[in-house]
């Protein structure tokens, strides 16, 4: 199913509630009809807001990063967890993922772009911290489903709050629709609460860290089918995820999650979210870097709007 896309379908029920989920902006990015379906949905589409020379250079450097032509520097290289340990393929069908690149020369100017950041302000305000960024690298399948991604919530990575002033930003790279894996979404579910995240219990494994919401899948989505440039804007409590991609060819998207500057921390021990904390820790320890989940944090994002605050 493609994208939603008609932003006049919101009832008039809906239209005389106040706003939660989006603020008012001077700058009147969003018209009325996208706020409602926001609201309504917990996500929107913007086509052709990335222009396609800048999503060719992000591309090129994901290339030169994985290849080592360039210094990865902070940057984590992620492998399919099917193929981390086979030799002689191409590092572009080993590695499915990088993240962490907000400094990255290359990579931040997606990170930083005017056009994204106008829209971001709808939701976080004026003050604007990138907190995750990623360049997901969707291989074409082994043929043990490993280039698919459970269905989750963003949230459950994140030990900053409030959940309605965090978006994310996730920008086609290419043509996406069901057979390289396009993004699902199951509209409404930002207005739910963050729900218990495991890895699931799939016969031939799961990438690390993806974690999923068991019994997700019973639930009604949508499949958002996209063009090189268009990006999608959701909630962190939105469940969404990816399908297989069963095509010959790579499908890359590249994303970004931004926060109020003036969120705060909480502290997650003893919640939903003490597992993926120990397990981000535990990951950092390996790489030689000691800090706890909320320094972790601050240390992978930065400030790109406005003033610098809490987080």
């Amino acid at each position: 199913m493609p994208a939603l896309v008609n932003y006049d379908s919101v009832g008039n029920d809906e239209k005389k509630k106040t706003f939660q989920f989006t603020l008012d902006d001077a700058k009147g990015m969003l018209n009325q009809s996208q706020r409602q379906f926001y609201e309504k949905n917990g996500f929107i589409v913007i086509p052709n807001l990335v222009p396609e020379e800048l999503i060719d250079e992000c591309k090129q450097r994901f290339l030169d990063i994985v290849d080592g032509v360039a210094d990865a520097g902070a940057i984590l290289r992620m492998k399919d967890l099917s193929l981390k340990d086979k030799k002689g393929l191409p590092n572009e069908r080993i590695y499915n993922k990088i993240q962490d690149f907000v400094w990255d020369d290359a990579l931040s100017k997606y990170v930083c772009l005017p056009e994204v950041l106008d829209y971001v302000e709808c939701f976080t305000g004026p003050n604007i911290r990138a907190v995750h960024s990623m360049l997901i690298n969707k291989p074409p399948d082994s043929g043990n489903r490993t280039s698919r991604h459970p269905l989750h919530q963003d949230l459950h990575y994140f030990p900053f709050r409030p959940a309605n002033r965090i978006v994310a930003a996730w920008t086609a790279m290419e043509h996406i629709d069901d057979t390289n894996g396009c993004l699902v979404v199951q509209p409404g579910t930002h207005k739910g609460k963050l729900e218990q995240h495991d890895y699931p219990d799939w016969e031939k494994g799961v990438n690390k860290m993806y974690h999923g919401v068991r019994g997700a899948e019973d639930n009604d989505r949508v499949h958002l089918h996209m063009e090189k440039g268009d990006t999608v804007f959701f909630h962190p409590l939105v469940i969404h995820g990816s399908g297989t991609n069963i095509s010959p060819n790579f499908r890359k998207a590249i994303s970004c999650h931004y926060a109020s500057s003036d969120c705060h921390y909480i502290d997650v021990r003893g919640t939903s979210q003490e597992n993926i904390a120990k397990e981000v820790e535990d990951i950092a320890a390996r790489r030689g870097v000691e800090m706890d989940f909320m320094q972790l944090w601050q240390f992978r994002s930065r400030d790109v709007r406005g003033n610098q605050a809490m987080l």
